[in-house]
């Protein structure tokens, strides 16, 4: 997760976000601070221009500021099934593979429709680690997720979702919708925030679509 808008924030927060907190054998500080989002999550409504956009290739965001950080979602058009595109968001072992940052990813838990995943991002000297406890039915075409509370992670608080539209006006391909928001332990400038939700977005769709339409042979 969600993920590349938090390599942002330790590509520029360096010292601000250290990890030095956390711990799978102790419990979250908390169970929450930052409002999850439904289940299922629901699609934005998209303007003329921004359809527009999407069918050129380009990536939609639409940004609000709330709870304690940025919050926004990032719209792109994918040549690829949704099958295809779920088998690259699901695929966390090769993460560090496809992901910039991303230095260690790996499932620990799963029961039905719930999977728990560890993640360790990195740069500049930066490590942050946190655990993250997702909900997903791909048959449905959604997942959300938050922090896994029973463990203790670097990040305060963690949230976001993955929704996918198939295309019948365009065969082959799908809308992907990504949101996150994301608190960091301590205090960090509102700009750096921002720039989570802006520049992370983009990063998060544009790394699932690379990979989906190679896998798509597109």
């Amino acid at each position: 997760m969600t993920r590349t808008a938090l390599l942002a924030l330790a590509l520029m927060a360096g010292t601000l976000a250290t990890a030095t907190a956390a711990d799978p054998n102790t419990a979250h500080p908390h169970q929450g601070v930052l409002t999850p989002y439904p289940t299922p999550p629901t699609a934005p409504t998209l303007t003329a221009d921004e359809q527009a956009k999407l069918l050129a290739g380009d990536v939609v965001r639409k940004q609000t500021q709330g709870d304690s950080g940025g919050r926004g979602i990032a719209v792109q058009d994918i040549h690829a099934t949704p099958d295809v595109i779920w088998s690259k968001i699901l695929d966390y072992p090769n993460y560090p593979t496809m992901v910039d940052g991303v230095l260690e990813c790996e499932q620990y838990a799963q029961s039905g429709s719930e999977l728990k995943a560890r993640f360790k991002i990195g740069a500049m000297g930066t490590r942050v680690e946190y655990f993250i406890d997702h909900e997903i039915h791909t048959d449905a075409n959604w997942m959300t997720w938050t922090l896994d509370y029973t463990r203790e992670s670097d990040l305060d608080d963690s949230v976001g979702y993955w929704l996918i539209e198939p295309l019948a006006d365009r065969p082959g391909y799908s809308r992907v919708y990504y949101s996150v928001a994301v608190q960091m332990r301590g205090w960090v400038p509102g700009f750096i925030e921002s720039m989570i939700a802006r520049k992370g977005l983009t990063q998060a769709t544009e790394w699932v679509k690379a990979e989906s339409e190679s896998a798509a042979g597109h």
